[in-house]
């Protein structure tokens, strides 16, 4: 018996070795559902679809971008959209195509390496010596190969890639069946000797599965605000943060959040890099969709910053703080409070033992909250004081004078956490285009009403820049909810400090 049971392995350890060897190539199965089978009516259609998306300004260097796979009725116009971000003559090496798996889980990541991909534009060319040395030297790689069989999520890709490029490069298809968080770190650091300017990554991925119409474009846009962040804690915090609303129908709020969470680890710690927000719609607007369960579509690019940057970098040195500067400031802002309220008196501050930025005029705001609800929040966006008065001022005014709020008490400010928001300088605008969520406050201004928002404001409520324009107006500026189209608007910048005192 064991002699036939050594045998018996003997002959499936042959079977999987050719069966390894063999050249396999992938079949579409998405054709026919998710775009057309046939030939012409593809290219027909993907030179309508890259003829009516959002058009990206052309001079970007693209690194990654995020594009959608579902059907192309739904969203291949921002589909279109994501691969028009890289300019038409770009030519990379490689593509690495990255989705998450809708039809199996295993610990790892799964690379094709037994043939190459056919849609009904041809073949498309797989690199199989990285997949070979992926899967080889890596046992977070060596997942079957038949995860991609049934898969979507890569091959909708396919077309547009084979449609836009000139010069066709080989792809890397790359499935990721783990939901484990530092499994898919790992599979990040195997990647990152690739993760250069000579290869393209797109991250195939849908957002938010099945909420209602507006409750998808909300959820949607946090999510791709904590993408645009960079940071992939503030992404998986914000993940929970979704699906701790019990929003109706949301099963997920990024269907290849793995894959997506794989590029930000990879850019991690590169300031070189920034993302930006391209277009954005969901199934509920199309022809062929409804608006009770509706799937969301975003357009998203990693792109390299211009060199052109670093002379605004160190311009902006004096806007970042240390942790020293940091702890001094909150000291200054929490010793105003205490001494008020225990003493009934304003503090001194000796001049000699702050840095010299702090004497520098600048606008700030301090924000004061109490398990995460507003207790106050007062400062100023111009100011012809130095910051470390400023500082105090607005901590003492949010304190004890805000309108909105009583004063606070010795028992409320021993669970008061303390926000300062560090303001630059304002800048008029022609367009509210230029308005960037989550980095730029707003100022509005018409005759003697005015008002303003801090940039984080809008991130926490996952408003669209019109919201933010329209509370501001109406909350803020006493306009009503349109005043600010006929208004004068103003943008500023500012560096949100956390408190140390948790």
């Amino acid at each position: 018996m064991r002699t036939l049971f050594i045998i018996l392995l003997s002959i499936f350890a042959i079977m999987e070795t050719y069966s390894q060897n063999r050249t396999t190539d992938r079949q579409p199965v998405a054709a026919g559902r998710f775009y057309p089978a046939d030939k012409e009516t593809l290219t027909k259609d993907l030179s309508q679809l890259f003829e009516s998306c959002k058009k990206s300004p052309g001079n970007w260097d693209v690194r990654a971008i995020i594009s959608p796979h579902a059907g192309y009725v739904f969203s291949g116009k921002i589909a279109a959209a994501a691969y028009s971000a890289i300019p038409g003559n770009s030519v990379f090496k490689n593509i690495f195509i990255i989705g998450s798996s809708h039809v199996m889980s295993f610990d790892g990541a799964s690379v094709y390496n037994s043939g190459d991909y056919i849609t009904p534009l041809g073949k498309i060319v797989v690199n199989r010596v990285i997949a070979n040395k992926l899967i080889s030297e890596n046992k977070v790689f060596n997942f079957p190969t038949n995860a991609h069989l049934q898969e979507h999520s890569l091959e909708v890709q396919l077309p547009f890639i084979q449609y836009y490029f000139t010069d066709k490069p080989l792809i890397v298809p790359i499935i990721i069946g783990t939901n484990n968080e530092n499994t898919v770190k790992k599979i990040a650091e195997v990647l990152r000797p690739w993760f250069t300017s000579e290869n393209l990554f797109i991250i195939s991925s849908d957002f938010s599965h099945y909420p209602p119409y507006k409750e998808a474009i909300e959820t949607d846009n946090l999510t791709a605000l904590s993408i645009a962040s960079g940071n992939p804690e503030t992404f998986l915090n914000t993940l929970k943060k979704n699906s701790a609303k019990q929003i109706p129908g949301l099963a997920t709020s990024m269907c290849g959040w793995t894959s997506g969470l794989t590029l930000l680890y990879l850019a991690e710690g590169n300031n070189q890099l920034e993302i930006k927000l391209i277009d954005y719609c969901n199934s509920g607007d199309s022809s062929y969709g409804g608006k009770n369960e509706v799937v969301g579509y975003h357009a998203i690019a990693m792109i390299e910053k211009k060199q052109k940057e670093e002379s605004k970098n160190e311009a902006g040195n004096e806007f970042s703080f240390t942790e020293e500067e940091k702890t001094q400031l909150f000291a200054i802002a929490r010793n105003s409070i205490r001494s008020m309220l225990y003493d009934n008196k304003r503090i001194g501050i000796d001049e000699k033992t702050i840095p010299s930025k702090f004497k520098k005029p600048m606008g700030a705001f301090v924000t004061l909250k109490i398990n995460g609800t507003l207790r106050g929040c007062i400062g100023r966006f111009i100011s012809s004081d130095p910051l470390y008065d400023v500082v105090q001022a607005s901590a003492l005014s949010s304190a004890f004078e805000d309108p909105r709020f009583s004063p606070l008490t010795k028992e409320e400010f021993e669970k008061t956490y303390i926000e300062i928001t560090v303001l630059g300088p304002l800048k008029k605008i022609n367009s509210i285009s230029e308005i960037v969520l989550g980095k730029h406050g707003i100022y509005i201004k018409k005759d003697f009403m005015s008002g303003t928002m801090l940039p984080q404001v809008a991130t926490e409520n996952g408003w669209t820049v019109e919201q933010f324009l329209g509370y501001t107006s109406r909350d803020k500026a006493g306009l009503g909810w349109d005043g600010w189209k006929d208004a004068e608007i103003f943008i500023y910048e500012g560096v949100v400090l956390e408190d140390n005192k948790k």
